[in-house]
């Protein structure tokens, strides 16, 4: 699914009107039918507020109050004084509105803001994602008032203030209950610092033309179910252990044998054949105890071989000298694919030559805290995000950035994931992932493939677990594990 930025949706809906034809008052009466339907679905026989603004936002809240009013709601709306031009579809949806017997009240000082309890169920309708100049005056003292009010705040479209594809971070903004945006996902409701203020996300159908979507070219896009399927692998019934690679997992160090046992087991139940773990001295026995499919190998044997179909380094392997003269040494040696996580990451921030080495379909899988540490510190979300983007060109290998949206960053393109949960915030799973992401890979998936894909089992193992027995505090990295074969199930089915 792509995420058009705001030029994008403006001419989404122009190629919509020409091509249907529909005339763009008809369109933004879908948009308000949508609405509407929703609002009295879920807070029938409340009062209704409504603050529109000048431009087609405002329009669309206008529509929204006819609406309302024609099936029987008290609703008052109210409209901001502003040097703005009044839209044309605006001034359509006005007029429709007294005609309907419905009263706007115009707004220009603070004292004439009306006092909203806490049963009003309020409507921002006053900037959309044409919006991209800070609040201010009379609308920067009304979205006060509704942050500071009890009541439920709706925003359409988006809450306003908000940017669609920038940070919005220091800006005011509409605090929401839930807003009622368009069609697709846009960039801004993938960001954690706009999750207080969108509040739960609902995105409505209105009609637009997919054709025009088919064709768009977006720097970023989501991952759906649809495209993961098409990317697995069958398995030959004929096939055996060699057939689906011999993986090589580098993790876990005194103290943390847990983050190796985790990788192994995810990386064994992901699919691939033959599993080798190479771990310190210390916890050997505790890992052929714990994971008795895989094999292990002693640290102190440095030579790497070819012989591995992919490689994961990173989860609980320490950050030493050894551990550092370990990861120079397999860059040297090898030109598997790898996968780097945890402290080999730790150690590429420190040693930041080595990403020169890395070789062509390496993925590297960081939290936005390694992220930074590794290729510079970031300001925000968007930041961090197009960094990501533009090192993908830069260099051969995927960047898998860990959030409640992963992205997967790849050849100057970004790809959010949609699976997941609160739940999975917790010490593991990140080492989780990295064992399925090398099972894949082991197997013959692209570092791009195996990243979308390993990436959403993940996710969704997190919310197959959770459903079927766990709650969000009970969640554990474990249960990931043993939920991997019911997501591959689930894809399949």
């Amino acid at each position: 699914m792509k995420l058009p930025d705001a030029q994008q949706l403006k001419a989404w809906d122009a190629y919509t009107i020409q091509q249907e034809p529909v005339s763009s008052t008809d369109l933004m009466e879908r948009a308000a039918m949508a609405c509407t339907g929703w609002l009295l679905t879920h807070f029938n026989n409340r009062e209704f507020m409504i603050f529109c603004g000048k431009g087609n936002n405002g329009g669309d809240g206008l529509a929204i109050a006819r609406l309302l009013l024609q099936h029987g709601c008290a609703v008052k709306i109210f409209l901001p004084q502003t040097a703005n031009p009044v839209s044309a579809d605006h001034a359509v949806n006005l007029l429709r509105l007294r005609e309907a017997g419905g009263n706007a009240v115009e707004i220009s000082t603070r004292e004439e803001l009306p006092h909203i309890t806490q049963g009003i169920i309020v409507i921002d309708a006053l900037y959309g994602s044409g919006m991209n100049r800070p609040l201010e005056g009379i609308v920067a003292d009304i979205v006060n008032h509704l942050n500071n009010s009890e009541a439920v705040v709706v925003s359409i479209d988006l809450p306003s203030g908000m940017l669609v594809h920038e940070s919005s971070v220091g800006r005011l903004m509409v605090k929401a209950a839930y807003t009622l945006s368009f069609q697709v996902y846009k960039l801004c409701f993938m960001a954690a610092a706009n999750a207080a203020f969108f509040g739960r996300l609902v995105v409505l159908d209105i009609g637009l033309h997919p054709l025009f979507l088919h064709q768009l070219d977006t720097v970023y896009s989501m991952t759906t179910k649809e495209k993961t399927v098409s990317l697995l692998k069958d398995r030959d019934a004929f096939s055996h252990k060699g057939t689906h690679g011999h993986a090589l997992l580098i993790a876990g160090n005194k103290g943390k044998a847990g983050a190796a046992i985790l990788a192994a087991r995810a990386c064994l139940r992901t699919g691939a054949g033959l599993l080798t773990v190479d771990a310190a001295e210390t916890i050997i026995d505790i890992l052929q105890t714990a994971v008795p499919e895989a094999m292990t190998k002693d640290r102190r044997e440095k030579a790497f071989s070819n012989r591995f179909s992919a490689i994961g380094a990173g989860p609980g392997m320490g950050t030493g000298k050894e551990e550092t003269d370990l990861l120079t040494g397999l860059l040297n040696d090898t030109d598997q694919p790898l996968i780097l996580d945890a402290d080999a990451l730790t150690i590429l921030s420190v040693h930041k030559q080595l990403l020169e080495q890395l070789p062509p379909g390496t993925i590297l899988t960081p939290h936005p805290k390694e992220f930074d540490r590794v290729f510079g510190a970031c300001s925000h979300e968007f930041d961090r995000w197009n960094r990501a983007v533009a090192l993908s060109v830069r260099y051969p290998f995927v960047i898998v950035l860990k959030g409640h949206h992963t992205l997967i960053a790849w050849q100057g393109k970004g790809m959010f994931n949609n699976t997941g949960n609160a739940g999975m915030a917790k010490g593991g799973s990140g080492d989780v992932l990295t064992g399925m992401l090398t099972a894949l890979l082991a197997q013959g998936y692209t570092a791009h493939d195996a990243a979308i894909l390993g990436v959403w089992l993940h996710g969704l193992a997190g919310d197959l677990a959770l459903m079927q027995q766990q709650s969000l505090e009970s969640l554990l990295p474990s249960d990931l594990i043993d939920s991997i074969g019911a997501a591959f199930n689930s894809l399949r089915g």
